[in-house]
């Protein structure tokens, strides 16, 4: 068979098939929902009857469904629909075709089910769309040929022999879809990048890092957000665990979710040598993966593919995925030991209690975790989850940390148990054995041990760091959170600046609080830092602004003016005076962390009442207590008191004052 041309009166050829008996086969039939396009006979069809739609939209109707699961740019509809048009308003045109298209497919853009609207970029197709085998010309069979979006590149127009042309019709047909893309990018762009996805892949460098975009969620259920967040962030850590390349946090990533910029544009801004973007859609017995790796410099396309899995099956996919990435890479790292069958409804179960977790609502976080571990007790995350409930319940204050410390330590043990590969597992664990246990060398171990495991993991070393802090070894300290933010300077924006407040270099903690204030200005974190570096340089003026700025940060309007009226009144005694008052009014009602009370008494260097909230602290094992006892300046006036230094002593800190 030879390629050929038939240009019809459009913006691009229709692709023709021609046997050596001059028999005329179309390159493809899309069917989506009840709807078929034929895009031989440049027709739509629903359950056979024939639709009437005028030549621009049905021109961008075939453009839309042979790049569906990809967003389509304004631009680009522009240049393959209207570039040798003139005299033409080219936006009205687009809105028209698309509001046709709508009309004749009973779309909607509030709700849609086959064209979404991407604001202030283009549309993308959303429907799962099949190609169907041609047995005759112009008759499609009952058999199907799912179709990832971005196609595998054809190197060369095949050449079968009529006689094998049945034994090779599925093959033939998602040629022809991947010639038809590509002859797109030449015929109506020219020597343009994007061409570059398809006739220059393997001319540049190695990938050495990578970043995974947010998966698009194509199930058309808001509820189902959870599903493709959750397989974002297994697939990126899947491709820490299997590949040997440098892979963005989730936290970072996640800030293009949704983002209208060119993957070049995001690849810069993430330090990367790749962007890994895909789809995810679960309908009630199958789940539909679809995932391509750009090349951040060029825009050129490294590797596609699509995956469908039973629902019952979904576990493993991102591991599958990851391998499948670093073998196209040249990065794998040698087979690991494979994990347990996971159920379905633990997995489920657990990726509802992650989504919930970074959302920050951990009681419900907890509540998925423990359902995990349930319905799979040998579930090593589900293990690491509950692990990170109870460490969280106990940091934050909410949950008595002589209950939940013990907790998160024996899930954490759990986890390692089953998996000992697990960094978040050893982080948590090393944490909990410096909290419960006051064994400072047991915790760097398993601190440093989980570095070991993933180094592109920067929660992990920003409480390594602070564990560091805490037992006076400051110079590590500000080394190992120094190469927490280089991995992820979102995830914590006010930490180094909090880092150099322990050490007491105020000067240094303003200038880096200064910098990020840049690029964090609503940061409740990064401002709290700042607050606390200006009034323990003796600036209170600027403290209390920063304070203020904080409480609004947080959407509490009038409480950041009432501390800004305290200021005028009061100074900066009256403004720590309300805070305390606000603390010791929600704990009538709810539990507060004892170092909250205790480092706002020490602010007003009250003696008796800060080490008696002290002294409370060390026999509540208060995490924060621990971490903060003698980095904290307000206990400074504290240091020479021998009760002071006997609770030092009980808590297991090596004295450093």
């Amino acid at each position: 068979m030879n390629l050929g041309e038939i240009p019809p009166s459009g913006f691009w050829p229709v692709l023709y098939f021609s046997d050596s008996a001059g028999e005329t086969v179309p390159f493809a039939v899309y069917q989506f929902g009840d709807f078929s396009l034929d895009c031989g006979k440049f027709e739509l069809c629903r359950k056979g009857r024939r639709l009437k739609l005028e030549r621009k939209p049905l021109e961008l109707l075939v453009l839309l469904v042979t790049k569906h699961g990809q967003v389509v740019t304004r631009d680009e509809i522009a240049r393959c629909l209207w570039e040798r048009e003139v005299f033409v308003d080219i936006e009205h045109g687009i809105n028209t075709a698309i509001r046709k298209i709508r009309q004749v497919l009973g779309d909607s853009s509030d709700l849609p089910r086959f064209v979404q609207t991407i604001s202030g970029t283009g549309y993308r197709f959303i429907a799962l769309v099949t190609a169907v085998e041609l047995t005759e010309p112009n008759q499609p069979s009952g058999d199907t040929v799912d179709l990832p979006p971005t196609p595998p590149e054809i190197s060369a127009t095949p050449v079968i022999p009529t006689a094998a042309k049945l034994h090779h019709r599925l093959w033939v047909v998602a040629a022809l879809c991947a010639s038809v893309l590509v002859i797109i990018s030449i015929f109506t762009l020219g020597p343009h990048p994007l061409a570059a996805r398809f006739l220059d892949r393997d001319t540049h460098a190695a990938v050495a890092s990578l970043a995974v975009l947010p998966l698009n969620n194509l199930s058309g259920d808001p509820n189902e957000e959870y599903f493709a967040d959750g397989m974002t962030d297994e697939l990126t850590t899947m491709l820490a665990k299997d590949s040997t390349l440098r892979i963005v946090s989730r936290t970072s990533a996640m800030q293009f979710k949704d983002a209208h910029r060119s993957l070049p544009e995001i690849a810069r801004a993430l330090n990367v040598d790749a962007i890994l973007e895909g789809s995810i859609s679960r309908s009630s017995h199958q789940v539909h993966m679809t995932l391509q790796l750009i090349r951040g410099d060029t825009d050129s396309h490294l590797w596609a593919e699509s995956y469908d899995r039973d629902t019952n099956d979904v576990a493993a996919l991102p591991d599958n995925a990851a391998k499948a990435i670093a073998a196209r890479l040249n990065s794998g790292t040698p087979p690991h030991a494979n994990a347990p069958t996971i159920k379905p409804e633990a997995h489920d179960a657990y990726l509802r209690g992650h989504y919930s977790w970074v959302v920050g609502r951990n009681e419900d976080a907890g509540r998925y975790y423990q359902r995990a571990v349930d319905i799979q007790p040998d579930y090593a995350l589900g293990w690491t989850g509950l692990a990170d409930y109870y460490a969280m319940g106990a940091v934050s204050g909410v949950v008595d940390p002589l209950r939940a410390l013990p907790q998160a330590e024996a899930a954490a043990r759990k986890a390692i148990e089953l998996d000992d590969s697990l960094p978040r597992a050893h982080a948590t664990l090393g944490g909990m054995i410096f909290f419960n246990r006051g064994d400072d060398g047991q915790a760097l171990k398993e601190l440093t041990r989980a570095t070991e495991l993933n180094s592109q993991d920067a929660e992990n070393f920003h409480l390594h760091a602070r564990v560091l802090c805490a037992l006076g070894r400051y110079d590590e300290a500000i080394a190992v959170q120094k190469q927490a933010t280089a991995i992820n300077p979102i995830e914590h924006p006010g930490a180094m600046a909090e880092i150099y407040r322990c050490t007491r270099q105020f000067d240094a903690a303003i200038s880096e609080g200064e910098m990020r204030l840049k690029d964090f200005p609503m940061s409740p974190d990064l401002l709290k830092q700042l607050a606390d570096g200006y009034h323990w340089k003796g600036m209170d003026k600027e403290a209390v602004e920063m304070l203020a700025r904080r409480i609004s940060a947080e959407g509490d309007l009038p409480l950041s003016a009432a501390v800004r009226r305290a200021f005028e009144t009061g100074g900066y005694a009256a403004v720590v005076r309300f805070q305390l008052a606000a603390v010791e009014k929600r704990a009538r009602t709810a539990r507060v962390s004892t170092f909250e009370l205790a480092d706002l008494h020490g602010r007003l260097r009250e003696h008796d009442e800060t080490l008696a909230l002290f002294e409370q602290g060390v026999n509540e094992r208060d995490p924060l207590l621990l971490l903060l006892a003698q980095s904290d300046p307000a206990f400074d006036f504290l240091h020479t008191d021998p009760r002071y230094r006997s609770l030092i002593q009980k808590m297991g800190l090596p004295p450093m004052y």
